[in-house]
């Protein structure tokens, strides 16, 4: 069985203290969180013990995750240090109110992975890298846009970071009141949420007859020959 279809592996640091029944190590489901997160929080350290959580785009092949920006950027060199990272990426799916404020919860999906990076240098991994993070936030992108010149591609770092260790914990459901509140006078039930997307609002400077594309258009569900 190859390394990319068993699950990750059970570790103390990566196996959640509760409620194991919304536990999964298995990597699909895993990797279906990650891939849909606009954004994760990455945790590290400083070498003067200095703990940081930064929010940042990503993008994901297989085991790796990359991160790009600021060769200057704390986030990137601590990834480059070669220690080791905790990354997080949640979904609210729902605010559950319960009849007794003991029981309010949410409904979610959460996933915490762990690992250790390095800057990518390989420019064809680079590259790649840039296209995956530009098709993540907006699939059809990269070839309806400028690429990366050179002077840009000299002022950015990729950094790779390689998950040896990921769990996803889900939960959905309704409320879980204890019985004796089940007959009291309070409302109880779940409010959903979810991600969504307005209408494209189109830069200034383009030309009046220019029409919102395609991809766009795919991404908010909109026409595919709607004006601005």
């Amino acid at each position: 069985m190859s390394t990319q279809s068993c699950p990750f592996a059970r570790t103390e640091r990566s196996t959640p203290n509760r409620v194991p029944k919304r536990v999964t190590f298995e990597r699909d489901p895993v990797f279906a969180i990650i891939d849909e997160a606009p954004i994760v929080h990455v945790g590290f350290a400083m070498p003067n013990g200095q703990p940081f959580v930064i929010p940042t785009i990503h993008a994901r092949k297989d085991d790796r995750l990359y991160f790009h920006g600021s060769t200057q950027s704390r986030l990137l060199q601590a990834i480059a240090s070669g220690q080791q990272i905790c990354c997080t990426f949640t979904f609210l799916d729902g605010i559950v109110a319960a009849r007794s404020a003991m029981h309010h919860s949410m409904n979610y999906r959460s996933v915490v992975a762990f690992g250790t990076g390095q800057l990518v240098e390989d420019e064809t991994e680079r590259q790649e890298a840039f296209r995956r993070t530009v098709e993540k936030l907006i699939p059809g992108r990269w070839e309806n846009c400028r690429q990366p010149n050179e002077s840009e591609a000299k002022v950015t770092a990729i950094a790779a970071l390689d998950i040896q260790e990921a769990t996803l914990k889900v939960r959905n459901g309704p409320v879980a009141d204890i019985e004796s509140d089940l007959s009291g006078p309070h409302w109880a039930g779940v409010i959903p949420t979810r991600l969504s997307y307005d209408s494209p609002q189109p830069d200034s400077n383009l030309a009046n007859d220019q029409t919102i594309p395609d991809h766009i258009n795919n991404l908010v569900g909109g026409p595919s020959a709607s004006r601005h």
